[in-house]
């Protein structure tokens, strides 16, 4: 789906800083161009963080807080949480409802989802609330959003028409078959990470020189010219 076509893209992820580290260029060259995006963060993070002074709700906060003042880096204003449980997360009936409903609240045109799958060539993608989320979500946006009769409830009790998402994409799967070059849009993405003070604040100046050895992988994979940097995600067609 070209651009052109898209109005609204919906990010479904499993903790805040995810959406940030897999596609924070490639959201912010969205925003230029007039898309709208929102987020969903399916926990609070409260799992994650290296300070034991403060307690897991305190932390869920600043995670939060965290996410929305990133968000504001690359353009994003709607900044949703739905408050599972950070590292418990499995692929429910009850997720697929609560990301169903988003769906059909916000109808978006494509959604962006962390992988299903489990790369076993670079694992930390794959975190098991990651694949457990895009199991939920890729099952949300087919066939449960759009079916009306799936979660009839959403529709008699919360009045929520079925909604189509035409495409879907994939951050952080084995399989990358489309790359974005976000290489004039790097400095946005290296300032939404440094929202996430409680995760990356310990890498202090290799946080950049880490993402560009990721993002240049990803750009000569690519076939991109020497010195781009890139994001890889595998595109699904889910009209």
């Amino acid at each position: 789906m070209d651009d052109s076509d898209v109005r609204r893209i919906l990010a479904v992820m499993a903790h805040p800083d995810d959406v940030d580290f897999g596609a924070a260029g490639t959201v912010a060259g969205w925003t230029d161009r007039g898309i709208e995006v929102v987020y969903l963060m399916v926990t609070d993070g409260d799992a994650g963080g290296f300070d034991d002074g403060i307690t897991r709700a305190e932390m869920a906060a600043l995670r939060r807080d965290e996410q929305r003042a990133a968000a504001k880096c690359v353009g994003v204003s709607d900044v949703r949480f739905l408050g599972y449980p950070d590292g418990r997360v499995e692929a429910t009936l009850g997720l697929r409802r609560d990301i169903a409903r988003v769906i059909r609240q916000v109808r978006p045109d494509r959604v962006l989802m962390p992988s299903p799958e489990r790369d076993y060539q670079r694992i930390y993608p794959s975190h098991p609330d990651h694949r457990a989320v895009g199991a939920a979500a890729l099952d949300a946006v087919y066939p449960d959003a759009r079916n009306p009769y799936a979660f009839p409830e959403l529709l008699s009790e919360e009045g929520l028409e079925a909604w189509t998402a035409r495409e879907v994409w994939i951050s952080g799967g084995p399989a990358a078959d489309h790359h974005v070059d976000i290489t004039d849009r790097f400095d946005r993405k290296v300032s939404a990470l440094r929202a996430h003070a409680s995760q990356t604040g310990h890498m202090g100046d290799g946080l950049p020189e880490m993402l560009r050895g990721w993002l240049s992988a990803n750009a000569a994979s690519a076939g991109l010219p020497e010195g781009r940097l890139a994001e890889s995600f595998q595109v699904v067609d889910t009209a």
